[in-house]
């Protein structure tokens, strides 16, 4: 399988690697892996890498279908979906195509928006000496940055700790 198709939700499909249905129970993929895997297990093939690698193709299908979370996820979205089982957890691919869906995209278009997205800060405008703020201003009445962070003249009472209660 080259690299390209590995992350596809389509391709080489598992049930075609073990030449079963969709529908296969759990009994009909195990009889078949363990035809197949006699068939093309390297002791019994010697000489022939075709076989080695039909033989790990195989069992990666059997590993799969196997189990039935990961048949749940392979069923419904591929192998990206078992991909992402991988790398975020199998309780996570769901919320990951959920996420990623453009159902959960932004749909409105820049001319909606009111242009390109904002990249940078705003600069002023020339002929004004202003600074740009990425906040607000804080407002000047007289109180400095400290103001409201206690100065030692106003005391902070605590009750009484009795030691070995």
């Amino acid at each position: 399988m080259d690299a390209k198709r590995k992350l596809s939700t389509q391709g080489d499909s598992l049930y075609e690697v073990l030449a079963l249905p969709k529908t296969a129970t759990s009994d009909e993929i195990k009889k078949t892996y363990r035809r197949l895997a006699l068939k093309y297990h390297p002791d019994k093939n010697p000489n022939n890498p075709e076989a080695a690698e039909k033989f790990k193709e195989v069992n990666r299908a059997h590993s799969i279908l196997s189990d039935a979370t990961k048949r749940n996820i392979y069923d419904n979205y591929g192998s990206l979906g078992l991909y992402i089982a991988e790398q975020f957890g199998e309780e996570n691919v769901n919320a990951y195509f959920v996420v990623t869906s453009t159902w959960c995209k932004d749909d409105v278009s820049d001319d909606e928006r009111g242009g390109s997205p904002v990249t940078s800060q705003p600069s002023p405008k020339k002929g004004q000496n202003a600074p740009v703020y990425a906040m607000p201003a804080p407002p000047s009445n007289g109180m400095g940055e400290s103001a409201a962070l206690n100065q030692g003249d106003v005391k902070v009472y605590t009750t009484d700790l009795k030691q070995g209660a």
